[in-house]
């Protein structure tokens, strides 16, 4: 399967088995996953990523591979994927999510990358609305949905349901919308 979207700087595709390592990283770095309350072992961060991989190859959605088009080095990811967070949300509720390793923030990839994915969520696969929470204290993603153009739904935050009670200060979480233009 080729890439699913390009951007000026970014290649946006499923899944290698050379991505492998940077999945890994990405899913045990305590900066990367400050908002999530367990860290991945190897094991764990290997199956998640065929999970993902599968999904993608089955639906065309998915939480996709971001990589630099200047070198092909895999940098993180980002994607649209179903919600999965019934009743917090319908169940046909799409989300964008991302995450990067540390050593590639603050290069606007994650921004770029998200633009070209809602567009193509409206126009490719005819969504009406995408969805995208964080941890209300996850000050750097909410700045992101903000550039977006997402807008905050402050009757829609929620206590994750998936967030277990001995980690209280990473159950509220903030919702943000942005539909069809």
């Amino acid at each position: 399967m080729g890439p699913i979207l390009e951007t000026p700087r970014l290649i946006l595709r499923n899944w290698r088995d050379s991505d492998r390592d940077l999945f890994r990283e990405i899913n045990r770095d305590p900066k990367v996953m400050e908002f999530f309350p367990f860290r991945r072992s190897a094991k764990e961060a290997d199956a998640m990523m065929e999970r993902i991989r599968a999904v993608i190859d089955e639906t065309g959605l998915g939480l996709y591979a971001l990589e630099l088009k200047e070198n092909a080095e895999p940098i993180g990811f980002c994607g649209l994927a179903r919600a999965g967070i019934s009743p917090v949300l319908p169940e046909e509720t799409v989300e964008i999510g991302w995450r990067l390793a540390t050593r590639f923030w603050g290069n606007g990839y994650v921004t770029e990358a998200a633009r070209a994915l809602i567009d193509f969520g409206f126009a490719t696969k005819g969504l009406s609305e995408i969805v995208s929470f964080a941890v209300e204290a996850n000050t750097r993603s909410i700045a992101v949905m903000q550039r977006l153009g997402m807008r905050h739904d402050a009757d829609g935050d929620f206590d994750h349901p998936r967030v277990p009670d001995t980690h209280p200060h990473l159950k509220r979480h903030v919702l943000y919308r942005i539909g069809r233009p």
